[in-house]
């Protein structure tokens, strides 16, 4: 018996019977509302975080090395003649343990939990 000859006692519900029916339309722009909710949103997100992040990255780098290349050449210059003949590669070495340790630091500070924080 197909669902037009069911009598209206049975309980059964005719196809479109009220204005709280959705209709395919509706159902797929709901879908695409929530997809572009769920992932547009989310991946805006982490690309304004990624953005910044690579900024911070660029000046505290290009920071590090102009600061190394003055500490290089401040032990160069005010102690040259400590630092001649056999011991001058160790400005060098100094420079780079700074840089070494400066790193260091700056890689245990960086951290992957503000990414999936919500914003309150």
């Amino acid at each position: 018996m197909a669902a037009q000859d069911t009598p209206a006692g049975d309980g059964a519900r005719p196809a479109s019977s009220g204005p709280d029916d959705a209709s395919v339309g509706d159902v797929i722009d709901l879908v695409k509302a929530y997809a572009l909710q769920e992932t547009v949103g989310p991946l805006k997100g982490a690309g304004r975080w990624l953005g910044f992040g690579v900024a911070g990255a660029v000046c505290l780098g290009l920071g590090l090395v102009l600061v190394a290349l003055g500490l290089l050449r401040l032990l160069q210059t005010q102690w040259e003649s400590v630092f001649d003949g056999a011991w001058s590669f160790v400005p060098y070495l100094i420079v780079l343990v700074v840089v070494l340790a400066v790193t260091a630091i700056s890689l245990s500070r960086v951290s992957k939990a503000t990414l999936n924080k919500e914003p309150q």
